[in-house]
């Protein structure tokens, strides 16, 4: 049963491991969204300042198409890291949850072999008494 355990033990443990993986994929994800939106705010802002030209209105407007489009991949990117989050969470609860089963199993097994042993010990100390009441009543 220890070997079982063990294994299950080591499944629990890749699976929080593959769960931190999938976290710290989503927030790279997510901080690259947060860096691209202060990006854009900023590339808006400058394309109204004066002095700005014809043409550079032209550059600033495929520039924030550029960073729109980029937006939109890390959304893509965002939805999926986010689904392998939640699959990355349930395979985690699942193996958590297997785990803590035979945690339980081994723990009634040690609180029955207890109980058995402590059953046996009295039964040996009743043995025990009652064979020299025994003698000193055959001796009495």
């Amino acid at each position: 049963m220890e070997k079982i355990l063990s294994i299950r033990v080591h499944r629990e443990q890749e699976a929080e491991i593959a769960l931190g993986r999938a976290v710290g994929a989503l927030a790279v994800i997510e901080g690259q969204l947060k860096s691209l939106a202060e990006e854009r705010s900023h590339a808006a802002a400058d394309r109204f300042t004066s002095g700005v030209n014809a043409a550079e209105l032209g550059v600033f407007d495929r520039y924030l198409r550029r960073l729109d489009a980029s937006r939109e991949r890390l959304l893509e990117e965002a939805a999926q890291a986010e689904l392998k989050v939640e699959e990355a969470r349930r395979l985690f609860m699942d193996a958590s949850r297997e785990r803590k089963i035979l945690d339980k199993l081994k723990e009634r097994r040690q609180a029955e072999y207890r109980k058995l042993s402590m059953q046996e010990a009295v039964k040996t100390v009743d043995d025990i008494s009652s064979g020299a009441v025994a003698r000193r009543m055959v001796l009495g």
